[in-house]
């Protein structure tokens, strides 16, 4: 197969991963979040920086909920039955999402704070 062939196969390959990954409950949530702050920052006006660094925590977060989900399904596929090893694998996956969700909401706050302090003065 060319080159040209290959790379147009993993991109589709890819792109069937994440239809996959948004019919998941919890991205749902995540890519609704990340509209609603894509949509404030841009109704905001937000800066060209605030921008980056927002979408740059919007990908994280829908990013680490990728690997999140991979991993459960993984562990799944190995260990179906009910096992506290795997158990441990799936909460620290989650725990990784959390953890990232924490710090971009803070930052969310530090960057819409000074816009919205805007309307209440």
């Amino acid at each position: 197969m060319s080159y040209l062939k290959l790379r147009i196969k993993a991109f589709r390959d890819a792109s069937r991963g994440v239809h996959f990954f948004s019919r998941g409950q919890h991205a749902r949530i995540h890519l609704i979040f990340t509209f609603l702050v894509n949509l404030s920052a841009w109704m905001l006006g937000v800066s060209a920086m605030e921008w980056c660094v927002l979408l740059l925590c919007c990908a994280l977060v829908l990013g680490m909920e990728a690997i999140n989900s991979s991993i459960e399904h993984l562990t799944d596929l190995v260990s179906p039955q009910w096992n506290k090893q795997a158990g441990l694998v799936k909460d620290v996956a989650a725990g990784a999402v959390l953890m990232v969700c924490l710090v971009v909401a803070i930052i969310g706050i530090v960057i819409f704070s000074p816009y919205l302090l805007k309307f209440i003065r």
